[in-house]
């Protein structure tokens, strides 16, 4: 007994149908498969497609009317330490994609929706909550308000440039239009504020610190200046430091002691000259000099006088003027001595006079000195206070100055379009929705398609008898719908009497000798056409002029001689003769009408397995061959049954029937391992049941028919046959 490989080899046939006359484009057959079967399931195909576009119909005519609204804004780079003292630093392209990726995150980020959400109050917008029909459901919480403005909002990046088009897409045009501004103008504060930011916290921390010491220093001179008021402490002056003893010099008595105290100076050195002069009797400068050009004078007169006495007489008249002039002259000087001493006594008391009035007044500006001595000490504590108060707020307000200068740098981005009212919807769109309904029609009739190509696993492609079950294809049936099968297999003329006609013939080649003598027919389970093959084959060999003798060896479910129409054999038949009951030429039932000799089963027998295990079947086979040509045994499916695989054991091989479209491969597979397993050799198989959705993969005669053996009940267990 040779395996099913071997028995392919022997079939040069169906050659054309292995994988080596494909030529292995796997591929191509694969996608010739999907094709035909989308050409099987075309109706439920345009079904799917039609409901895709009914839907996307549907759902523009119940679909709200969205408006959109743009608001477009520049990013630009910022660049950094551009100033003559550091400096350019120089960003890579990489740090500049990351940063405008990073602004595109931002942009969609829950930080700007919940910005958004604060600035516009939308929690009470009453137009906002219209528009998503929220103004009816109570408290809105943020957290839906942020999922709204976020399945909303579109960042769309304008290709080739640093524009970004921030879009917002609502039921009311000026909700869309509102909220895209906003968008657009809390991204840019965010923006200025994360630059900024420092900067202007800093400067409202300054300016919290700047008026409370404002209100400080005022408070602080407030109360110096009513504290000098109440003790009457006059300010002269600013000047000098402010230690606690020195405070005074600033004030009114201070001021006075001091010039009281340089002026009784003076005015002792004064009188201390006047009493030296008065002592020394020492004259005046203007005293001095008149008394000098008075001696100058008189001793000139009196060298005139002599030179004149020299030369004249006494009674000279010019001696005489001359005598008189110098008694004039000692007169005056004699009178201009007691005049000197005069002034230096007038001069003496009116420096003594000056220098104790000048003494009383400093005693008193000194006892007034004293009195303010204490308020002093606390007036100067108040004057610490105020230029201590008055020194914090100048640090301080310049440092703001500094800040305000630092910060009022410029942002990096702009608002360049302000988003405005939409004129009309754009959404929904009839044609963008029906072309997604055919879109979503074709990816389901697809999956359609690839599911059930890839779960189908039926054998639709006939080579797959060769390919994936490893079996040479001895024949091609098609299905036939005629109620009456066996009207069809009588006319020679008839697809299907052709088609067994051509099965006949393939299996001349099975062996050396021809097509075998002795084998069986069966299958993976009931209704596969393994009845119709066994009548059908009998009656080609028939026409060839053999003596056929057709076994029913379906002691089970036997049915054989009622498709024939012989009837029942009572207790003759094939189960009579395995108990050794009467002879096989009393047994068998001629059938005048396809000229073959028919053995049926019999009476039903409790155990058909032990019946078929022993050898009567093998002695009832070889004692036929020696009347018959050909003995062909109907035996039962493989599956669930173990009686196929005992008749095996007594034919020469088994042909498996195999219905297309109809029992999964997998099934196929495990029957054809039992066959195997107990040695049976398998010469091929005849598919049947062929029909339109074979016909695209190139099998087939043109069938019209079917193969489904009628339509009814009836034909339903013929075709178990």
């Amino acid at each position: 007994m040779t395996n099913s490989t071997t028995a392919g080899e022997n079939y040069p046939v169906v050659a054309q149908d292995s994988d080596e006359a494909g030529g292995g484009d796997v591929f191509r057959i694969d996608l010739e498969r999907f094709w035909i079967q989308a050409l099987n399931l075309k109706f439920w195909l345009l079904g799917i497609i039609a409901l895709g576009l009914l839907a996307g119909l549907a759902v523009t005519l119940l679909s709200t009317e969205l408006f959109r609204a743009t608001s477009r804004i520049e990013i630009n780079l910022v660049t950094q330490n551009v100033t003559a003292a550091e400096p350019i630093e120089i960003q890579s392209r990489t740090s500049d994609f990351q940063y405008i990726n990073t602004q595109y995150e931002l942009l969609e980020s829950k930080f700007i929706a919940q910005r958004v959400i604060e600035a516009g109050n939308l929690s009470r917008d009453d137009a906002f909550l219209s528009a998503f029909n929220l103004n009816n459901g109570g408290n809105v919480t943020n957290r839906r308000l942020e999922s709204i403005l976020r399945s909303n909002v579109t960042i769309d990046p304008v290709a080739n440039s640093s524009l970004v088009d921030i879009r917002y897409s609502s039921p009311s045009a000026e909700v869309s239009a509102n909220i895209a501004n906003l968008w657009a103008q809390e991204f840019l504060a965010a923006n200025y504020e994360k630059r900024f930011g420092a900067n202007i916290e800093a400067r409202e921390f300054l300016e919290e610190q700047i008026e409370e010491l404002r209100e400080r220093l005022s408070i602080s001179e407030r109360e110096l200046v009513d504290y000098a008021n109440a003790n009457q402490i006059v300010i002269l002056s600013s000047g000098g430091d402010s230690e606690g003893s020195e405070t005074a010099s600033q004030t009114l008595v201070g001021a006075e002691l001091s010039a009281l105290n340089s002026a009784l100076a003076q005015a002792t050195t004064e009188r201390i000259q006047a009493q030296s002069a008065l002592k020394a009797g020492a004259r005046g400068d203007a005293g001095a000099a008149a008394s000098a050009a008075l001696r100058s004078r008189l001793a000139e007169a009196q060298s005139q006088l002599a030179e004149l006495r020299a030369t004249f007489g006494p009674g000279y008249p010019e001696i005489k003027a001359k005598e008189a002039e110098v008694a004039s002259l000692r007169q005056a000087l004699s009178g201009e001595s007691s005049i000197d001493n005069r002034d230096l006594q007038a001069a003496f008391r009116k420096a003594s006079l000056q220098e104790q009035s000048l003494r009383a007044k400093l005693q008193e500006a000194k006892n007034s000195f004293l009195g303010q001595q204490g308020t002093g000490i606390q007036y100067g504590i108040l004057k610490r206070e105020v230029e201590t108060n008055r020194e914090l707020y100048d640090a301080l307000l310049q440092r703001y100055k500094e800040l305000e200068a630092a910060g009022a740098g410029k942002n990096n981005m702009d608002l360049i379009d302000a988003a405005v009212p939409p004129g009309g919807p754009y959404a929904p769109s009839l044609l963008r929705n029906l072309l997604i309904g055919l879109v979503a029609g074709l990816l389901i009739a697809a999956a359609l398609v690839y599911l059930r190509e890839t779960m189908d696993q039926t054998v639709r492609d006939p080579s797959d008898v060769s390919r994936r079950l490893g079996l040479s294809p001895l024949g091609l049936i098609p299905r036939v719908e005629s109620e009456n099968i066996v009207e069809e297999l009588e006319r020679r003329s008839s697809e299907i009497s052709e088609a067994y006609a051509a099965a006949r013939t393939n299996m001349a080649f099975l062996t050396p000798e021809g097509a075998p003598r002795a084998l069986m027919l069966t299958s993976t389970r009931p209704n596969e056409g393994k009845s119709i093959s066994s009548v059908a084959l009998a009656r080609s060999f028939v026409q060839l002029g053999k003596k056929v003798l057709l076994v029913d060896a379906d002691l089970r479910h036997s049915g054989l001689s009622d498709f024939i129409g012989i009837g029942k054999s009572g207790g003759k038949g094939l189960s009579g003769m395995l108990v050794g009951n009467g002879a096989l030429s009393s047994a068998t039932v001629p059938v005048d009408p396809h000229g073959f000799d028919l053995l049926p089963a019999g009476h039903k027998p409790p155990n058909p397995v032990e019946l078929l295990a022993g050898p009567g079947l093998k002695n009832v086979v070889d004692s036929a061959l020696e009347t018959y040509d050909h003995v062909i045994v109907d035996g039962a499916p493989v599956l669930g049954l173990a009686d196929a695989l005992e008749v095996s054991k007594s034919v020469e091989g088994v042909v498996y029937i195999v219905e297309s479209n109809g029992v999964n491969i997998r099934a196929i597979q495990n029957a054809l391992g039992r066959l195997k397993s107990a040695n049976a050799r398998v010469f091929g198989a005849v598919v049947t049941k062929l029909d339109q959705r074979n016909s695209a993969y190139g099998y087939g005669y043109g069938y019209g028919y079917g193969y489904g053996y009628g339509d009814g009940a009836e034909a339903e267990q013929d075709t178990d046959r």
